[in-house]
């Protein structure tokens, strides 16, 4: 018979080798619980991603819907230009012309860079293609919207991020300002009126906004004005001084 010490310790390595059992036992249970999750959770991590949100070129053409994103320009040959503005384009710019409007910057403002078969430029309070609001620029919201005839896009100066105020409607299709300027919405009536504006760089006798509103303000158009005389202003612009260079 083994001494009480020596039975002693034959029972606690008894012990240790049933939990060390249990231990091993649990160990392989939770081993085959993970084994078993495991390609679920795999399968849940390697979903693929939700494609991004591809924005589409339709505009809708009725004046009556959206009001809140109708821009109106009362021109001082006696045309009001409706333009779609697209805030699924680029809502920082949109944001930037309704508080523009809202404050009255555009009335009075001339389209002072106007290129025959390309686009009318305005914007600018200087009329010199040089100037802008007192508000920061703007960061580019460059995007895949297509230049057709009629869109509504931001000027700007070589450097992507230096948008302002100034805006130009082009009359015809030029695909080489996509993802270069930002497209931010297209005319959707009187664009007859776009077309007379009148030419030049600047203009002799330029075209100029009497009234820019919103839609849902439901501003009667003004009266036409005379034409505007800017006599002293250097005859040339340089392209980069806020407008896009002819292609």
């Amino acid at each position: 018979m083994a001494p009480l010490s020596s039975r002693k310790s034959y029972r606690e390595s008894q012990s240790s080798m049933k939990i060390a059992s249990l231990a091993t036992i649990s160990f392989s249970l939770g081993l085959g619980l993970t084994l078993a999750v495991s390609p679920a959770l795999a399968r849940t991590r390697l979903l693929p991603a939700a494609p991004p949100t591809t924005l589409s070129s339709y505009v809708d053409p009725d004046i009556h819907h959206d009001p809140d994103n109708v821009l109106l320009l009362d021109l001082s040959d006696g045309g009001r230009v409706v333009i779609r503005l697209m805030p699924k384009w680029a809502p920082n710019h949109v944001e930037r012309i309704k508080l523009l409007v809202s404050q009255g910057f555009y009335n009075g403002l001339i389209f002072h860079r106007v290129i025959d078969g390309f686009m009318a430029q305005t914007g600018d309070p200087t009329g010199t293609g040089e100037g802008g609001s007192k508000l920061p620029n703007l960061k580019a919201e460059f995007n895949a919207m297509p230049h057709v005839r009629g869109s509504v896009s931001m000027a700007r100066t070589d450097e992507p991020d230096t948008a302002n105020s100034q805006f130009f409607i082009v009359f015809y299709p030029h695909f080489a300002l996509d993802r270069k300027y930002t497209n931010f919405g297209r005319v959707i009536g009187g664009m007859d009126w776009v077309d007379q504006i009148a030419r030049g760089e600047p203009p002799e006798h330029p075209t100029k906004i009497l009234q820019a509103s919103m839609a849902t303000e439901g501003k009667p158009p003004p009266l036409p004005t005379a034409p505007t005389l800017l006599p002293g202003i250097a005859p040339t612009i340089l392209p980069a001084t806020g407008a896009p260079a002819k292609p």
